[in-house]
């Protein structure tokens, strides 16, 4: 039986997502199972990685994009134990998603209620568990604090805005103005990005608090020098996050930028009693997976269990084949989308 996949044989633009053939169906090795993937996520992350400028992933070339999935375990390998043919499961594989089959470790698989929607589903592995993370375990922030999510509109943002809704958090998020209703149908309140000076925008929005102007927590994934901007809209004793590079990724800046703007955070963490008690940490999902894998379990459970009860919804915004790659990728690329794009590798153009 043949079976598609999307191959990238050189790094660049969306035109190096190809859609390939394969004339067999691979079998799992020693600790490995077979999912057939329902639902591929797509994201930044991925086009990072297809620029080549991803840290955690340089290739081998060719080789399959797509970091988080949903599937069906078809067949399992010598000496898997408690996984079972049929099972239901997640994985935030990394590469290797955009494809109707995958073959890899159980390590970090976990399993997906019956009855829930394959491409809502997709959302939990990346873009929800990032920011559940972010707000209840580096945070940890009680309820009617004031976030700042910057990018409010792309697959995270729209988590963070959703799940800051559900813990009782007020939320400022920052969009293009065409991607303004979006971000505000989630609840939050909406700043133009490129309508002045933003900085100043949240600052009066936020006057008046207790214990003055600024949020209790922003969350940026641009990285470099916007990393300055989002913690001058910290009040006292406020906490930035950054959680991305993505001005490095799309070439808008260099290496050593986004090396500054990682220096700030630590300078800004070691040194937060001159800054008014306001501090910064560095997230990255997986280096988190590794660190706690027990965390990681249990809050891919925990959101699993969100959204079977209906109290997060995903903001999905398209289900495509994986011919559409390509076409996905250009629309990543522009940025905004107000929502996520999944891949449902079954589907027909």
């Amino acid at each position: 039986m043949t079976w598609n996949y999307i191959r990238i044989s050189r790094f660049g633009g969306p035109e190096v997502l190809e859609l390939a053939e394969q004339a067999k169906i691979p079998d799992p090795g020693p600790g490995e199972v077979l999912i057939k993937v329902l639902a591929a996520g797509t994201g930044f992350t991925d086009s990072f990685i297809r620029r080549g400028r991803y840290p955690d992933f340089k290739g081998r070339l060719p080789f399959t994009p797509g970091y988080e999935i949903v599937g069906v375990i078809e067949k399992t390998g010598p000496g898997v134990t408690g996984w079972r043919e049929a099972d239901l499961v997640a994985d935030l594989c990394v590469v290797g998603g955009y494809a109707q089959y995958y073959v890899g470790p159980t390590s970090f698989l976990v399993p997906v209620p019956v009855g829930l929607d394959p491409a809502e589903a997709v959302c939990i592995p990346l873009a929800y568990l990032t920011a559940f993370q972010i707000l209840t375990r580096v945070c940890q922030l009680p309820p009617g604090a004031t976030i700042l999510v910057i990018g409010a509109s792309g697959s995270v943002g729209t988590a963070f805005l959703d799940l800051a809704r559900h813990l009782g958090l007020k939320a400022i998020g920052t969009c293009s103005a065409n991607n303004m209703p979006a971000v505000e149908r989630l609840g939050a309140t909406a700043v133009d990005y490129r309508d002045g000076d933003f900085v100043a925008r949240v600052l009066y929005l936020t006057a008046g608090r207790k214990g003055g102007a600024g949020v209790d927590a922003a969350f940026d994934a641009m990285g470099g020098d916007h990393f300055a901007r989002s913690f001058a809209c910290l009040a006292a004793g406020g906490m930035l996050v950054g959680y991305g590079s993505q001005t490095m990724a799309v070439g808008g800046e260099g290496l050593l930028s986004a090396g500054l703007g990682l220096g700030r955070l630590k300078l800004w963490g070691a040194l937060s009693f001159l800054f008014g008690g306001r501090r910064a940490v560095w997230y990255s999902i997986t280096d988190r997976r590794l660190t706690h894998p027990g965390e990681f379990t249990s809050d891919m459970a925990t959101l699993f269990g969100l959204l079977r009860d209906g109290a997060v919804h995903p903001v999905v915004i398209g289900r495509l084949p994986l011919s559409a790659a390509r076409d996905v990728h250009a629309r990543i690329d522009t940025g905004g989308l107000g929502g996520k794009l999944v891949l449902m590798p079954w589907a027909t153009a």
